[in-house]
């Protein structure tokens, strides 16, 4: 598709939420999460998987760990044009390196006579039985500087992750061309406590303030396998993050407490919406614009405050 990828959207057959920029706080649910999705891939089609670029100490390992998972074909690795580049991963490398999960295979000791009959220990290759993983390295060097430069990725990755989230609001709007609607103009689906299970992912947050976390945030729309059962009529939540099917997103718009109802603005079509049993808050906001951008009003913006006490 020509264009940036947040203008041709695709639904996937399969995606999970994981709900931070970054894995580095929790590396375990990460694998669990390419576990699950990989287990979906039926080899009908190739297969490209785009790694991240967290390729320095513990991140190295992680993509170790990926690699000894997942057995690609072909890996395809860039290099950085003036910066101290890392190992090629070339399968005797991947093979005896090891990776923050799984061990790499040491080289065997073997034991040689000597001429006087003493034993002598002599590092080996190791045996036949422990071969290297199969794959083809192809090895890319960039021929322009300051290629893969962190500080800048960082901040144009936060920019794209915003036009992203845009680009999928974008669904709400009418095909036809026009003004673009506000979203405190479109109607929500309203959502009872009791239907769906609830999650905050990247921090711990008290029951007492769940509500005053959820409101005006971005919620992934989930699936867990386990049927909700609500013994009262507070918000169901779960003690553990689920690692489930998710099938879009969404801004709970607001929070009725009379009614025990969230009020949720999301593209996802109804038939795919009587599906979603959870919903999991991440460390991924609305884009600022889309609060601060709204028209109509006069004085106080909805969900804005510039007199905010960070003593709370």
């Amino acid at each position: 598709f020509p264009g940036p990828p947040f203008m041709h959207q695709q639904t996937p057959r399969k995606m999970v939420y994981y709900g931070q920029t970054s894995c580095e706080q929790d590396t375990e649910r990460y694998l669990d999460v390419v576990k699950y999705v990989f287990r979906s891939y039926k080899k009908e089609v190739p297969l490209v998987i785009n790694t991240m670029g967290w390729v320095k100490g513990e991140g190295l390992l992680l993509l170790i760990d990926i690699i000894r998972l997942l057995s690609p074909s072909h890996i395809v690795q860039m290099d950085v044009y003036d910066w101290k580049a890392m190992a090629p991963l070339t399968p005797e490398y991947v093979h005896l390196t090891p990776g923050l999960y799984t061990k790499g295979k040491q080289q065997a000791k073997c034991k040689q006579m000597g001429t006087s009959g003493a034993e002598s220990w002599k590092p080996s290759e190791v045996g036949a039985d422990a071969s290297a993983p199969e794959y083809k390295l192809l090895y890319v060097h960039p021929e322009f500087p300051r290629a893969g430069v962190a500080g800048e990725v960082r901040v144009h990755s936060g920019i794209l992750r915003d036009m992203s989230i845009l680009g999928y609001l974008g669904q709400l709007q009418s095909p036809d061309i026009g003004a673009v609607l506000p979203l405190h103009s479109l109607v929500p689906y309203q959502v009872p406590f009791s239907a769906v299970a609830l999650r905050v992912i990247h921090t711990d947050v008290a029951p007492t303030n769940i509500m005053y976390a959820v409101n005006a945030s971005w919620v992934a729309l989930c699936r867990i396998p386990d049927e909700i059962r609500c013994q009262t009529d507070g918000p169901v939540l779960l003690t553990q993050t689920p690692v489930c099917d998710c099938l879009g997103f969404g801004i709970v718009r607001g929070v009725d407490m009379e009614k025990k109802l969230y009020h949720i603005l999301t593209p996802v079509p109804p038939e795919n919406l009587r599906l979603v049993n959870c919903l999991l808050l991440g460390n991924i906001a609305v884009p600022n614009c889309v609060l601060v951008g709204q028209q109509g009003f006069e004085g106080e913006i909805p969900y804005v405050t510039s007199d905010y006490n960070y003593g709370i």
